[in-house]
């Protein structure tokens, strides 16, 4: 029969049986083999990089990207799942780097280029059998086996299609611009890389004094980066806005902004000594082209060399008046803005700081790190006299993203894609997605579209995939589209050319303009091109697949977490549009980021990161799969710990596995075997009836939610369906189980039960695939050869419609409702569920059929229930005023009213409220009427009885015991602590027991009154007042003490 059913919950050796068998009879291989010819239903994956090891995040990640493929594969689709790696860009080299105990470009290509490259192609599978582990142990299916690899020739090859496509549109060009920097790693980022790198720091800014020109006065110009000051060639004002010449108070003349005067020449005043005297006023128009004295002689000599006018103030809109003084200081190298203003004005171009991010050797502070030169260059200026004030200031700066180096904004030649011409595109395509949530798509994702910027796609490194531009010379410059056209261009390309640097360095081209040998450009591209082109080039699209590629894009579902709405998601959105001008993916799941207790982000340096591996060997993955469906909307940050886990798994798995542990364990005690019987609906009670309703429904609900994506919706009917079959059908059909023979009531609630943990297994398949495994195979693959090797291969059930009735399921809900206040009823008067009570009135706006008013008498262990429609005779109600509504409408009268209240006929007063939707009230001569919304209701108890209210219904529970209900609840906790005793001794259920007690002459005389009823319940062939023997145990129960001693029977 069944095997057995060990009820530990420990579930992580089970896990790993089921992963086995997975692998030993390869049932995801057999998933998709069995869905050959069905439609098709197109999941991406995003690839990782396999050069960096799993963390708790990348748990969130696989179990929601495998989820969903699982219930659309039981739904009848094919869903291709092809796994990916990620394998080019700076991560990879600085670990290559690291490992060979090199720093910067310069050691890069003293070692050599082909060492360093090949080491680089051993890297990226340094965590390879890590990550396939770690996929394996979270239950993460795809095909890792033939995965796509960003490195591979095939790959490369329809990225350089895809980025001729874009050079013949005209939309891939070469440009001078101020770019974010890394001078660490010595390449220009993008803007979305820009987005993931940002730190808070603490830095001191300078307010300097610049002299004018001709005249005892100074210009007041502010910045936050000292270290560009040397290269100043400019000051810059707001045209429109109001500036002032100023006598301040340590003896100087300013020119700043009006608005900013008290805020920075405020500390000069001293007492009877103002901190300024207004001098002259003006607009910022009238101080264009005032002439300032150069603060640095290396910008003035380089400005001089060029023959071009430096050094007096300009106008434009961008300087606001939110900080600072007005005026700002500009180094046209240095920043966007200011190299507007250096193109509108004509300003000489000065870059006095070289590509590693040194001060130029024409400095003062030559071979200084930038941000280590900003002191330096602060301490100059203050012993010139030219240092107003350094204030402290706090701002978000971008940092590399992974060498985690400043970035400084630098003027360079760069390679771009002029993202900025597609961007209605962009847009129009964005708005046919499907974002989950929606706000992400409209909003974060949505605002970065409207301020697209165009794209820098060249990084000045070595391992990645190399730009495929060929230049002359002569200028002609030429794209080459795939290896044949190299091939036919080139004789010297070697037939197994590889597409990486160096090899592809040396292939020339000849030049179609003059005839001369073209030679690549020596920038590779940025890697999230690589991922953002996996679309097409997983199929090696357009030289081969051509029809699997148009049947995979785009995409029906992808999902990451929220910081790739600038990363991945960007990626595919922008080249898809470039490429076809439609949206890659129809639905995407965006992730919110996982925090450690606390709400904080987990990183190694505070020590509040968990080890992914750790966690799946502590709880399962099981466990953490469900934590993370049901803790939150997947959107939101997920807070990550233990004990949350933990909760989980007991409330929903823990549940699920004990009403299974309980199903085999009497299944077997009968020799039951659900292949002999069939449900015969006509045949079943009004329990079986209503659990396979609730289960249709429940089958239909989470049908509904992850077609629609909608998570923790699904996992929330999966968890009150459990809970309503575990706590109420097995509850109220317990005796149907232990009932002797097999009679048709006993073998409904067998296959009852049995169909709901078969159905509720498929069901919570995609979600908990281990536990759901285990459950199958004992249940459904022991006694049916038949059956499908595998609940992963089985389809989702179908709804059975005609078995779902609402009434039913209504009036279930009903009962529980009573069952549940009326449980609240006994724990006021604090009377335990084992001593009966005599009356239960109920005050609802519905009415029971007498089978479920005897379901609620049995549940509350109560004699009669009653409906009423009048329960004054044992409740009423009192009234305070609501003082956040009433204070302010009546003020003064307040005191009134609590009087007025106090003196009220509870119930008649409440009559009126439900009648008339308000309360009247004659305060001092004066009517005031009050709603519902005014008022604290409460319910006031009589004494002897107990109520609750709640949306209308009233319970009402007679807690007056005669001497009868008094001695029955005796024997029920009699019976209880026997059960116990068992339990504690170890006796197995089916066990036959001897009980013998003594104790105080009442307790004996109860005992022996009822002793065929309790040896009954407790499976005694005999209860004797004697010495107790075997396993005792003392007891007082309503204070009265017994003794009492259980054994098997013969021993």
């Amino acid at each position: 029969m069944y095997k057995k059913v060990s009820t530990d919950m420990n579930f992580v050796g089970r896990e790993k049986e089921a992963e086995a068998f997975w692998k030993e009879h390869d049932i995801f291989q057999k998933s998709m083999e069995e869905k050959e010819g069905c439609p098709e239903y197109t999941f991406y994956d995003g690839p990782p990089t396999a050069n960096g090891k799993p963390h708790i995040g990348h748990v969130l990640t696989r179990v929601i990207k495998d989820m969903i493929p699982r219930y659309r594969t039981m739904k009848g689709y094919k869903v291709p799942r092809k796994a990916g790696w990620d394998t080019h860009g700076l991560p990879v080299e600085l670990e290559v780097e690291k490992l060979l105990g090199l720093d910067g470009k310069d050691q890069i290509e003293g070692y050599g280029l082909e060492p360093f490259i090949d080491k680089c192609k051993e890297s990226v599978w340094k965590y390879k059998g890590m990550w396939e582990d770690f996929s394996s142990t979270v239950g993460f299916w795809a095909d890792m086996e033939h995965p796509y690899v960003t490195y591979d020739n095939n790959f490369i090859e329809s990225e350089w299609w895809a980025l001729k496509q874009i050079w013949d549109k005209k939309l891939l060009y070469k440009g001078f611009k101020i770019v974010p920097y890394c001078p660490r790693c010595g390449t220009p980022l993008s803007a979305q890389e820009v987005a993931q790198g940002y730190k808070d720091v603490k830095e001191r800014s300078a307010i300097v004094r610049f002299k004018v020109k001709d005249e005892d006065a100074y210009i007041l110009a502010w910045t936050t980066t000292p270290w560009t000051l040397p290269s100043n060639l400019a000051l810059c004002v707001n045209p429109g806005e109001t500036y002032v010449k100023v006598k301040a108070a340590d003896g100087h003349v300013y020119y700043m902004a009006e608005a900013l005067l008290d805020t920075v020449l405020g500390k000069l005043a001293e007492e009877g000594t103002p901190a300024y005297e207004v001098l002259e006023t003006y607009v910022g128009k009238d101080l264009e082209y005032k002439e300032y004295e150069p603060l640095y002689q290396c910008a003035a000599d380089s400005a001089e060399k060029q023959h071009k006018k430096a050094f007096y103030v300009t106008c434009d809109n961008y300087v606001t008046l939110t900080d600072g003084t007005g005026v700002v200081h500009i180094a046209p190298a240095f920043g966007e803005d200011d190299a507007n203003v250096g193109r509108n004005y004509e300003l000489p171009f000065v870059q006095l700081v070289d590509e590693k991010g040194d001060m130029a050797a024409e400095t003062p502070f030559a071979g200084v790190f930038v941000k280590k030169a900003d002191p330096m260059v602060l301490k100059d200026l203050d012993e010139r006299g030219l240092l107003f004030d350094a204030p402290k200031f706090e701002h978000s700066y971008p940092h590399c993203w992974r060498c985690d180096t400043p970035l400084i904004y630098y003027a360079r030649e760069s390679w771009f894609i002029k993202m900025t011409a597609v961007k209605d595109d962009l847009i129009a395509n964005n708005n046919t997605i499907n974002w989950i949530p929606e706000s992400i798509g409209k909003g974060r994702f949505g605002d970065w579209l409207e301020n697209v910027q165009d794209w820098g796609i060249s990084r000045n490194r070595y391992w990645g995939t190399p730009l495929n531009i060929w230049e002359c010379e002569c200028g002609h410059m030429h794209s080459i589209g795939s290896i044949a056209e190299l091939k036919e261009m080139s004789d010297n390309c070697p037939d197994d050319i590889e597409l990486h640097r160096p090899y592809i360095d040396d292939v020339t081209i000849t030049c179609p303009e003059c005839g001369k040998q073209m030679h690549r450009v020596p920038e590779v591209i940025d890697c999230w091109f690589d991922s953002g082109s996996m679309p097409f080039a997983q199929h090696h699209y357009p030289f081969e697949n051509e029809d699997l590629f148009k049947q995979q894009f785009p995409a029906d579902f992808i999902s990451e977490a929220v910081d790739q709405t600038r990363g991945w998601f960007y990626s595919l959105l922008a080249i898809s549009t470039l490429l076809f001008n439609k949206a890659p993916y129809k639905n995407v799941i965006v992730l919110g980021h996982v925090q450690d207790e606390n709400g904080q982000k987990m990183s190694k340096s505070k020590g509040n990161a968990v080890d992914p591996f750790d966690a799946l060997e502590t709880y399962g993955a099981d466990a953490i799969r469900w934590y993370f469906y049901s803790n939150s909307a997947p959107w939101l940050p997920n807070r990550f710990h233990g004990k949350a886990v933990v909760e989980g798994q007991r409330k929903f798995m823990g549940t699920l596995w004990n009403t299974y542990a309980f199903f085999v364990l009497y299944a077997n005690i009968d020799g039951f075997d659900a292949t002999k019987y069939t449900l015969e609906y006509d045949k079943l009670g009004v329990m079986d009836k209503w659990l396979l309703s609730k289960l249709n429904t429940l089958t239909k609900t989470v049908d509904q939610h992850l077609a629609n994506y909608r998570i923790p919706e699904s996992a929330r009917a999966l968890q009150d369906f459990v809970d309503d079959m575990s706590n109420w059908y097995v509850r109220r059909s317990r005796e149907r189980f232990w009932a002797k023979g097999m009679e048709q009531d006993k073998i409904n609630a067998y296959m009852t039960l049995y169909t709901a943990l078969v159905t509720v297994s498929k069901v919570a398949a995609p979600m908990i695939p281990f536990m759901t495994e285990e459950i199958y195979q004992n249940l459904v693959k022991s006694i049916d050869a038949s059956a499908p090797e595998s609940i992963h291969l089985c389809d989702y059930p179908e709804v059975q419609e005609e078995l779902i009735d609402e009434k039913l399921e209504a009036d279930m809900d009903n009962v529980l409702k009573l069952v549940v206040m009326g449980r609240a009823c006994r724990n006021t008067s604090n009377i335990k569920n084992r001593q009966p009570i005599g009356q239960m009135f109920v005050k609802a706006g519905f009415d029971l059929p007498e089978f479920y008013q005897e379901i609620v008498a049995d549940e509350l262990n109560v004699k009669n229930v009653k409906f009423t429609d009048d329960v004054r005779d044992f409740t009423s109600y009192s009234f305070k005023p609501q003082l956040k509504t009433v204070g302010p409408k009546y003020g003064k009268m307040l005191g009134g009213i609590k009087a007025a209240l106090d003196q009220l006929d509870g119930n008649a007063a409440m009559d009126e409220i439900n009648e008339t939707g308000s309360l009247k009230l004659d305060i001092n001569g004066q009517e005031v009427t009050l709603f519902k919304e005014d008022l604290l209701i409460d319910t006031a108890q009589i004494e002897g009885y107990v109520s609750e209210n709640d949306n209308g219904i009233t319970v009402v529970l007679d807690t007056n015991l005669t001497e009868e209900l008094l001695e029955e609840g005796f024997v029920r906790e009699l019976i209880s602590k026997i059960q116990t005793m068992r339990k504690e001794a170890g006796f197995e259920v089916m066990d036959k027991i001897v009980v013998t007690y003594k104790g105080s002459e009442k307790a004996e005389a109860v005992f022996a009154d009822n002793c065929a009823q309790v040896c009954s319940e407790v499976l005694a062939v005999s209860a004797e007042k004697a010495e107790p023997v075997g396993f005792v145990k003392e007891w007082k129960i309503n204070g009265e003490a017994v003794s009492m001693g259980v054994e098997k029977e013969g021993r």
